[in-house]
Formats: C-alpha cells, structure tokens, sequence
C-alpha cells in the first residue's frame, strides 16, 4: 500500500516509491519532478491572483510540505510560498529543524524566506529561476559568502528555469495588459 500525504495525488506518491524503492530515476529527472510540483503550486497562486511561485519540501523522497503565495490573500507579508511549505514541513515532522530536507521552489527565494531556509536549517534549495531584484541566494546576495552563519545551504539553480520564468512572466503581462485596458 502506497501512503502520501493528503492532497497529493497518488501519481505522486507512486513515484516517490518508486524512486526510494528502485532508483531507477536519474538525479536531474527526481528534481525535475518535484520542481514541476512547485510549478503545480505556482498556479494555485495563479489562479488567487497571486505571483505564482511555489515550493515543495521533500524528505527521503517524500513531499512533507508545499505552498504557494497567499501575501494579498491573507494580507500577510510572510506568506511567500516557502515560508508556507516551510510551516506544513515543521507541522509534519513536529520539529522546526528541517535537517536533511530539500526544498524546490520556482523562483530564487527573497532574503526573508532565505533567512527562514537557513533557520530551519535544509539541507539543499533547488531554485527554477534566478530573481535579479530580490534574490537572496546568488542574484542581489549571495547567501553563501556572508560570514559566521551557523548553517550554509547547498544551492542549485535553473531547474526547469524557462517553465518557472514564464509563468512569472505571463502573470505580470496579464496584470499590464489589465490595467492598460481596464
């Protein structure tokens, strides 16, 4: 018997098992996969009219969290889509130290939600695409070469970088485009 966390889907969760069981999936495939989960979250917010960006927490091969923004939803400046995961994650395991965790979000996080990844103390952040006015782990900061942290984070970004740009990109277009003709 398969077990997955509620609201993932059993294709998901099948795969996980997979992949913990068999292996059979080559590493770029496994963060290909969960990069398109956050990219599944990024259009919830989407359809919030929310900037779509999105993020998933995975642990041995599980998704033990995932968010996406809700900032103008709950007129809350910390509901960035990892600051949410990063709560459903602690909920989850029942423990704000989310070692050995990685974290796949859709675009580069802000210096709030770095300092947050950092506090939590996961393990790897793999980003989709870069944010050159507000990215805090290589754009505007690169988090790694501040001194005297207590936790430095493995980084890797561009993954499924034109898919997690886009959505990005098309989202600010419609609201131009809106506000032009509206």
């Amino acid at each position: 018997m398969v077990n997955y966390e509620p609201g993932q889907d059993r294709n998901v969760a099948a795969l996980s098992n997979l992949v913990m069981c068999d292996g059979f999936y080559k590493m770029k495939n496994l963060k290909e996969s969960y990069m398109r989960l956050a990219l599944n979250e990024a259009k919830k917010a989407e359809l919030l009219d929310e900037v779509p960006i999105g993020c998933v927490i995975v642990k041995n091969n599980k998704v033990i969290g995932r968010g996406f923004n809700k900032r103008e939803k709950k007129n809350d400046v910390t509901c960035h889509a990892e600051i949410e995961a990063l709560r459903k994650a602690s909920k989850k395991l029942n423990d704000w130290q989310l070692i050995d965790c990685d974290l796949y979000v859709t675009i580069e996080p802000c210096l709030m939600c770095t300092g947050a990844i950092i506090q939590s103390r996961i393990k790897n952040v793999y980003y989709g695409s870069e944010d050159p006015k507000g990215g805090a782990l290589v754009s505007s900061l690169n988090i790694n070469e501040v001194k005297n942290l207590n936790h430095q984070i493995n980084i890797e970004g561009g993954i499924l970088k034109d898919e997690c740009s886009n959505i990005v990109k098309e989202y600010f277009a419609k609201k131009r485009k809106h506000k032009i003709l509206g």
